[in-house]
C-alpha cells in the first residue's frame, strides 16, 4: 500500500516537474500568469497574479482537470488533445512514468514514513535530476536556476547529515575534473553548465564521488556506443551530457552503495 501511495505521488510530481521543463524554456512562472484587466474610469491596464493554468500549446485551450489525470489522461485520449486533436509530446507521460518508478524504487530503501527526512531529499534530488536531464536532452542547456537551488538543498541535506566534509571533497572531484575537460578543450568537450552540474552531483555522492565518476563514464561510453550504431551518430556528434549525467545519478542513487561493493570485490578489496 505504501508503494502503491508513493507512485502515485510519483505520477503527480512527474506531472509538475513537465510544467517545470516547459515554462523554465519559456520563461513563465511554475505557479502564476499576470492577467490585464481595466480599473477605473480612465480604463488604465493594471494586472495581477492568478494561477497559471495549463493550456493546449497548440490550440490554446484551457485544459480541465480530466484532461490533467497523470498518465491516465494521456492514454484515455490516446496521446491527442481533446480539443483539436493534435498529438501530445511523448515526453509528459515518460517523464510522470519515470518519476513514480524512481520515487516507488527509493521508498524501498527505507521505512517510509511522512517523517523519513532522507526519503524526501532522495526524492526532491531526483526531481532535479530528472527536470536537469529532460532540460538538457531537449535544449542542451543546464540551468543555473536549477543547479543552484539542487546544489543547496544537496550541501543542507550532509551539513545535516554531518557529511560536509566529504560533501565538499565529492565536489572538488567531480567539478575538477569537468573543469581540466572543460578548459583542456575549450569547452568542445563537454559545457561548463556541466561543471556547474558536476559540483551537485559531488554535493550529493560525497564519499562516492569517484565512484559515480567511473559509473557515469562507463554509462556514457555505453550511450555513446549505441547511438552511433543505431542513432546515426558520429564521433563528433553532440551528444546531452547532462542527461547522462542525470539518469546515471538517478540509478547511482537508488543502488550506488551497491555498485561500490561490486566495484571493491572486483578490485579484490
Amino acid at each position: 500500500m505504501v508503494i502503491v501511495i508513493v507512485i502515485v505521488l510519483g505520477l503527480i510530481t512527474g506531472s509538475f516537474l513537465n510544467v517545470v521543463i516547459f515554462r523554465l524554456h519559456s520563461g513563465k512562472s511554475f505557479l502564476f500568469r499576470r492577467r490585464a484587466f481595466s480599473s477605473g474610469r480612465n480604463s488604465d491596464r493594471a494586472s495581477a497574479s492568478e494561477l497559471a493554468r495549463s493550456q493546449c500549446l497548440t490550440c490554446g485551450r484551457q485544459l480541465q482537470a480530466l484532461d490533467l489525470i497523470p498518465l491516465l489522461s494521456f492514454l484515455f485520449l490516446r496521446g491527442k488533445c481533446r480539443y483539436c486533436g493534435k498529438k501530445i509530446s511523448w515526453q509528459y507521460p515518460i517523464v510522470e512514468l519515470a518519476t513514480a518508478i524512481t520515487f516507488g524504487l527509493l521508498v524501498q530503501n527505507f521505512q517510509f514514513s511522512i517523517f523519513n527526512f532522507q526519503f524526501w531529499f532522495q526524492a526532491i534530488i531526483a526531481s532535479f535530476l530528472i527536470v536537469i536531464a529532460v532540460y538538457d536532452y531537449k535544449h542542451y542547456l543546464i540551468l543555473d536556476k536549477v543547479i543552484l537551488p539542487a546544489s543547496l538543498t544537496a550541501l543542507i541535506y550532509q551539513i545535516w547529515q554531518g557529511n560536509l566534509a566529504w560533501a565538499l571533497l565529492g565536489a572538488l572531484i567531480i567539478a575538477g575534473f569537468f573543469s581540466l575537460q572543460y578548459f583542456a578543450s575549450k569547452g568542445r568537450w563537454i559545457g561548463f553548465g556541466d561543471v556547474k552540474l558536476g559540483i551537485f552531483l559531488g554535493l550529493i555522492f560525497a564519499q562516492n564521488a569517484l565512484g559515480f565518476l567511473v559509473f557515469a563514464y562507463v554509462v556514457g561510453a555505453v550511450v555513446a556506443l549505441l547511438l552511433m550504431a543505431f542513432g546515426g551518430k558520429g564521433l563528433k556528434s553532440r551528444v546531452p551530457f547532462g542527461t547522462i549525467l542525470g539518469f546515471s545519478a538517478i540509478i547511482f542513487l537508488l543502488w550506488g552503495d551497491r555498485l561500490v561493493q561490486w566495484y571493491l570485490r572486483l578490485l579484490g578489496i
